[in-house]
């Protein structure tokens, strides 16, 4: 089903309208602790549904990335080291406020800064953590593979830490900023399961770039042996025409076959269809697992 020149999206790929009253009270803490989500700089699909569930995907470290890779819709340029202090009180606080279960911190790349900000992201852990039993999921840059920044992250203790993969090793280096990689990807996973096996980790990947079938499965099982728990598939939606086209829109059988092989190859959970991201429902993916396995 491969599709060039796209000119309308399909029937399965539909996104409800911000509405609900739950979308209302996440917006408005959001914007009273002058905090920035993925869901809005990303221009999320699902902003809808997730805010309705009371779930945000929380992005730290300001909302300028040194990287341009050419499917993000986050903006780009050189944050010049500046970091803010207070934003793990705040983003604790929001969480409290907001009454979470499972919360997603994630960033923009700062390759401006020593640590690649590790070191907020441990703070934003620690506020997020004292008194309150919320799941913290850390979805993080590469850090460059820096030994002292990923372990600065995996010793604050989040229940998840995650790190996109984003596309197959062919497309990558047409896909992302030129300073991230495969193999880099690969190995900031690998190491945070060599720092602690015990801490769940968690991928994902962009289709509809121009993949091959046996590149989606060759990209899962790379995952699969450098011991990635979860896996996400989704579809990619080009967020304005300054980005890369979609090349084909991959059919909700695809998403499900795509689920039970990577299932069958040893994923403790895969959540994949066209409308799912790295941090869709996140909470539903992790407590599904944890009592499937109880």
């Amino acid at each position: 089903m491969m599709q060039t020149g796209l000119t309308g999206k399909p029937s399965w790929i539909k996104v409800r309208l911000p509405s609900s009253q739950e979308y209302i009270k996440v917006n408005s803490i959001i914007k009273k602790f002058h905090l920035n989500t993925v869901c809005e700089e990303a221009l999320c699909p699902n902003i809808s549904e997730c805010w309705s569930h009371g779930t945000a995907t929380i992005i730290i470290l300001g909302d300028t990335c040194t990287r341009a890779c050419r499917f993000c819709a986050v903006k780009t340029g050189n944050p010049r080291g500046l970091v803010d202090l207070d934003e793990p009180r705040r983003v604790g606080e929001a969480v409290r406020e907001l009454g979470l279960r499972y919360v997603v911190i994630t960033s923009v790349t700062r390759d401006d800064l020593p640590d690649g900000g590790a070191s907020i992201y441990a703070e934003t852990i620690k506020k997020i953590k004292e008194g309150s039993d919320t799941i913290v999921e850390a979805l993080i840059p590469d850090f460059n593979n820096d030994l002292n920044s990923i372990r600065r992250v995996v010793e604050s203790r989040p229940d998840v830490i995650g790190h996109n993969l984003e596309t197959v090793r062919r497309l990558t280096s047409i896909v992302r900023d030129p300073r991230a990689g495969y193999e880099k990807s690969l190995k900031t996973l690998k190491l945070i399961k060599d720092m602690d096996p015990t801490r769940y980790t968690k991928s994902s990947l962009m289709l509809g770039l121009g993949e091959s079938e046996e590149e989606v499965i060759e990209s899962m099982s790379d995952l699969r042996s450098v011991g990635v728990d979860f896996l996400t598939l989704g579809q990619y939606l080009r967020p304005t025409k300054k980005h890369l086209p979609v090349r084909e829109y991959i059919h909700p059988e695809k998403f499900e076959k795509y689920r039970k092989i990577g299932e069958e190859l040893g994923f403790l959970y895969v959540a994949s269809g066209p409308l799912v991201r790295s941090s869709y429902l996140a909470s539903e993916f992790y407590l599904r697992t944890i009592i499937n396995r109880a």
